[in-house]
């Protein structure tokens, strides 16, 4: 297909996870350029109030672990609006820690969200899309390709999209619907800002990296890198701009993240946490965009 600009004016746009943070940001740039949007979360108020500030925008509460509700959700929104165009899977939670004493229930759970709620998103928007020859983008993370401790299932849930987004992209070649995958270092959203309260070494482990691992982006900045790659029907998002030297990268990137890992001050770090949570009960504690830390 042409690799034209994308003219959004008029596109309707499925986003999940749009009640705050990215999803939020990217509904309201989107909001700018004429676009119809459907918008999906699990809290239902906090997305009224976003949809309300927009031009022509649909809240649907719905969770993207039930499928069902996603059918539902795609159905409504191409009666609404004729069709969908753009399907931005964004929805997902955190709950950093370590694999040993995380609780196993809560391990899952981020997994669920995270990799099956994509995917349930794009199984159920995917036909809609298919017949407008439009464009899918799956939300992964810098977590995808570089792996870091205390991050595991959420490694683990990202890595999956990121091949569930490439797989995609070869298997729907030539059908005119095009694929993209979107990496983010660390958003100033709430999810991150509640992952990090979790426990002190999360944030000590964060900094640990040097000043520019351990800066936060403004949501602005990633939602507009969403939009520009929507426009440009874009393989690859990346966002802030050091992220993408890094995918190019990984296999350089990755023993040097093992080698930092086995320093001193990290261990230090993994050892506090883990002194901290030992003769404890495993409690599920997961952060999404609604700000929840739940325990």
């Amino acid at each position: 297909m042409a690799r034209g600009r994308y003219e959004l004016s008029g596109k309707t746009v499925l986003v999940t996870g749009a009640a705050k943070g990215i999803g939020a940001g990217t509904a309201r740039e989107l909001d700018r350029r004429g676009a119809r949007l459907s918008l999906v979360d699990l809290d239902g108020a906090e997305l009224e109030r976003t949809a309300a500030d927009l031009a022509s925008a649909e809240p649907f509460r719905a969770d993207v672990t039930d499928f069902e509700a996603l059918e539902q959700v795609a159905a409504e929104t191409a009666e609404r609006f004729g069709g969908i165009d753009i399907v931005m899977a964004n929805a997902g939670i955190a709950a950093p820690g370590l694999i040993e004493l995380q609780d196993r229930a809560e391990f899952e759970r981020v997994v669920e969200v995270n990799l099956l709620g994509v995917y349930r998103t794009v199984k159920a928007t995917l036909p809609y899309v298919l017949e407008r020859r439009g464009y899918v983008l799956v939300v992964a993370s810098l977590a995808a390709p570089l792996h870091a401790p205390a991050m595991g299932q959420y490694s683990m849930a990202k890595a999956g999209v990121e091949a569930l987004g490439n797989t995609l992209r070869l298997e729907l070649a030539g059908t005119g619907t095009s694929v993209g995958v979107a990496y983010f270092g660390y958003i100033d959203t709430p999810m991150v800002a509640g992952s990090l309260a979790i426990d002190p070494g999360l944030r000590e482990l964060r900094d640990s990296g040097g000043p520019l691992a351990s800066r936060t982006a403004p949501i602005e900045g990633a939602a507009a890198a969403v939009v520009s790659g929507i426009e440009r029907r874009a393989s690859i998002v990346a966002y802030p701009r050091w992220t993408r030297p890094l995918l190019s990268a990984r296999g350089i990137v990755q023993p040097l993240l093992n080698r930092h890992a086995r320093g001193a001050r990290v261990r230090a770090i993994l050892d506090g946490m883990r002194a901290r949570g030992a003769g404890q009960d495993s409690v599920p504690r997961h952060v999404d965009e609604r700000s929840e830390v739940r325990s």
